[in-house]
């Protein structure tokens, strides 16, 4: 019970700091926002999606009984691009800096569990922040609009092939949903490998 409630824990605040580093580098960039939102702070009521925060997670724990990976989503960070000074990578940057702020939390434990001789009772709370931040980054990283993946899909996309992105958008609810169904169990397995490659030994829920 304490693992599972640790585990909403980790992938509500995961999920929270991913999208603070959305907002944090639009700001930086030159776009308040997100800031004037009050989305760059670590107050959960801020962030929280009724869907996404609480009925999914929910869902998914009594779903699984606790056995398998839990998952949501919270509110997208507001962000306008116009505002950016730099406006040919600056929704780039911002697109990655989600991800990238997933698997730095995930190798800053991953690591430790690794070389240093960490006391039993923290390594099993240090694996679950290590697989759902890179459980999440990866996911963010899929194509399918309104995910991160799609926007570095899009960065690099050239005009030429313009079309690809008006039907990725058109149809982006119903990959989403396919790839929900059938490909969430793909994603967990990189996560588990990434675990594993950051580790040195298998995730074991």
């Amino acid at each position: 019970m304490i693992i599972t409630i640790f585990s909403l824990i980790v992938l509500l605040f995961s999920i929270i700091i991913h999208e603070i580093a959305h907002g944090s580098v639009a700001y930086y960039l030159g776009d308040p926002t997100a800031k004037y939102a009050g989305r760059l702070s670590l107050n959960p009521l801020k962030h929280l999606d009724p869907v996404g925060s609480v009925v999914l997670p929910l869902f998914l724990l009594f779903f699984t009984e606790g056995k398998g990976p839990i998952f949501g989503w919270a509110k997208p960070v507001p962000i306008n691009p116009y505002n950016f000074r730099d406006q040919k990578w600056g929704k780039l940057k911002v697109a990655i800096a989600g991800p990238a702020t997933n698997f730095v939390i995930a190798l800053s434990f991953g690591l430790p569990i690794r070389f240093l001789p960490l006391p039993f009772s923290m390594l099993k709370f240090f694996s679950i922040i290590v697989i759902y931040n890179f459980l999440w980054g990866l996911f963010n990283l899929v194509p399918i609009p309104p995910l991160d993946g799609a926007h570095l899909l899009f960065s690099f996309l050239p005009k030429r092939l313009a079309e690809i992105k008006i039907i990725f958008q058109q149809y982006s609810f119903l990959l989403f949903i396919l790839f929900i169904l059938f490909g969430l169990d793909w994603l967990f397995y990189i996560a588990k490998l990434f675990y594993y490659l950051t580790v040195g030994y298998p995730f074991v829920l």
